[in-house]
């Protein structure tokens, strides 16, 4: 398979069906937004040994395959025939959470990204997730929504800040509270 078409050579690109739009369309926007974050997801897995952790990581890189094929299809009758997810797999991000939380310290404050870079990595999974989660919302309001998406989204965004609070742990870092100035 050729990797180069030459077809978006003038700033447009197809979406799966054959459609032909702008690279700035919300659509566009919304699915590379998404493949960043796979990319970055991938980062985060590649920045650990637990095999719990990879396997759940690698298990969300599917997962946002899927979802960035459905925002890459504009055609019903084509997006009903890809792969698909289940709300199981929003299931697998809570229990996962809940697993890591027993063994955390409840918040007091906001805190500060860093003290290690892992624990970087999942904030910038994390922050890169919200903004997929803010440009899938406002291509919703364009066509139907498919809350399905926006709550496996929402709900991992949630699951990276966990990940990296669980991760301060394993490494026996200190979170940095945020406190405000006075």
């Amino acid at each position: 398979m050729k990797i180069y078409t030459k077809t978006g050579d003038k700033g447009s690109t197809s979406l799966l069906g054959g459609t032909r739009v702008e690279k700035s369309d919300a659509r566009i926007e919304s699915y590379g937004t998404i493949d960043e974050l796979n990319s970055f997801v991938g980062l985060v897995r590649d920045c650990t040994d637990h095999s719990l952790i990879r396997e759940e990581l690698l298990h969300v890189q599917h997962v946002l395959f899927i979802i960035g094929s459905h925002l890459a299809c504009e055609k019903e009758e084509l997006r009903s025939k890809l792969p698909y997810f289940a709300e199981t797999d929003i299931t697998l991000l809570e229990k996962a959470m809940d697993r890591m939380n027993e063994t955390l310290e409840p918040m007091k404050n906001f805190i500060l990204p860093g003290g290690h870079t892992t624990i970087s990595h999942c904030h910038v999974a994390r922050t890169v997730c919200r903004r997929a989660e803010r440009n899938i919302v406002a291509l919703y309001h364009d066509i139907p929504k498919d809350i399905l998406i926006i709550t496996y989204i929402n709900r991992l965004a949630d699951y990276l800040f966990v990940l990296a609070r669980y991760f301060g742990k394993l490494l026996n870092v200190e979170e940095i509270a945020w406190v405000t100035k006075k």
